[in-house]
């Protein structure tokens, strides 16, 4: 059987980077026009908050069956058919006309397509890229930036001139011709690369439903990377649902400067800090594996100092130097992630653990949306909110820090004995 060259290993990331920013990007595109869907639908900002939480709870259901499917089937057909799935739904999310319909389009059907794309996808770029899996994950890692700030303009200017449905149909359509162009391009590791024996797990051996599980939650390093992957999460999806609206109702932007103003300053932060962290972790983790950890309680602490920041009725110039502190700090998280993950379980379990890891935090984070909009509401302001997010950070990244300490070595070495 005819092998790929050598390169073809960058070429499987361009492909899964483009499809990881249009991934990002058509979640964005709700949080940047949900002021103009509110309006036009007469719904309230707790309404509004669990469209978003229910997304995200699907989304968490669904994520293990994606994980089983990726490590059981074909992760080039998981990771394409996914990505045109949500994408069709995307597109007929611009046609709802109630609350119901943006639940079933958008948090049902956009959600529980975008399940089985991250296992399958993060599964297969850690294949190809072994010797430079921080590097790669991190170059990955950027299309979330760059897609979530290009959808928090664009989007925005499409719905200030064509009204807020187009933003969804144009982003689904740009997203189908990338699913068909990853059909004919993309390649499964073991169909391009045979000769590696290590790629091809006997059909007695495949993986059970809940083995991802049981992995993740017995291993010490894992749960914690979970915890504090929970935290991240949390975190991370009330700021990106209600900044955009709090720049448009406290600040008086417009949806396309709001949606650029709320992603650009973080994400272009994020842009430097991941690159700056992914070198860093694969140089410094060659004479000490537990960096990688060390590394992300570091960015949830120094992310934490931002977020108290923000909270400060501050003016625009310290907000949008907040938001590239926190932006730079939480690539730091990014970064190391699946290269944590990756280190303490089994490589045949990897899909699988990485969906156990991602339902757990979006689990959690489902509910961000829909508690803060409550908190705006009776609170009157979203800054006030701030600082409950700040100390989840804060307790997360103390967590992690005494965990990368104590336990990650053993776990590290338990996995690498069980291997050789």
């Amino acid at each position: 059987m005819k092998t790929v060259s050598k390169n073809y290993k960058w070429e499987v990331l361009l492909l899964l980077w483009m499809a990881y920013l249009l991934n990002q990007a058509d979640r964005q595109v709700f949080n940047t026009v949900l002021p103009a869907i509110r309006d036009a639908l007469s719904l309230t900002d707790t309404s509004v908050g669990l469209i978003a939480t229910i997304f995200n709870l699907f989304y968490a259901a669904m994520v293990p069956i994606g994980g089983w499917a990726g490590d059981r089937f074909s992760r080039k057909w998981v990771t394409t058919l996914s990505i045109l799935f949500w994408s069709v739904a995307t597109m007929f999310t611009g046609l709802a006309t109630s609350f119901f319909w943006l639940v079933i389009l958008r948090s049902v059907a956009t959600g529980g397509g975008e399940a089985f794309f991250g296992p399958a996808n993060y599964s297969l770029l850690g294949q190809y890229h072994t010797d430079t899996r921080a590097r790669a994950m991190s170059i990955h890692q950027t299309a979330y930036y760059i897609g979530v700030i290009l959808a928090g303009w664009l989007a925005g200017l499409i719905a200030d001139r064509l009204g807020w449905q187009y933003s969804f149909i144009i982003f689904g359509a740009v997203g189908i011709f990338w699913g068909i162009l990853m059909i004919v391009r993309l390649k499964d590791f073991k169909a391009a690369q045979p000769q590696q024996e290590d790629a091809v797990v006997p059909a007695g051996n495949k993986p059970g439903f809940f083995d991802g599980f049981k992995t993740v939650f017995t291993t010490p390093t894992a749960l914690m990377l979970t915890i504090g992957f929970s935290g991240l999460i949390f975190v991370i999806t009330g700021y990106m649902t209600w900044v955009p609206a709090y720049l448009q109702e406290e600040f008086a932007q417009n949806q396309a400067t709001a949606g650029f103003n709320s992603m650009f300053w973080t994400y272009a932060a994020a842009f430097a800090g991941i690159l700056l962290a992914g070198s860093l972790s694969d140089r410094l983790a060659v004479r000490n594996h537990r960096i990688r950890m060390v590394l992300q309680a570091l960015g949830l602490l120094g992310g934490a100092l931002f977020l108290l920041l923000m909270g400060g009725h501050p003016s625009l110039l310290v907000l949008y130097l907040s938001f590239a502190g926190w932006g730079f700090f939480r690539a730091f998280f990014d970064a190391n992630t699946y290269s944590v993950l990756y280190d303490v379980t089994p490589p045949r379990l990897h899909a699988s653990c990485s969906s156990a890891m991602i339902m757990t935090g979006f689990a959690v984070g489902a509910f961000a949306p829909v508690v803060l909009g409550a908190l705006k509401q009776s609170m009157g302001s979203l800054s006030r909110t701030f600082p409950i997010l700040a100390a989840v950070w804060l307790v997360c990244g103390l967590l992690m820090l005494v965990v990368a300490r104590l336990r990650y070595q053993k776990d590290y070495d338990n996995n690498h004995i069980d291997h050789e």
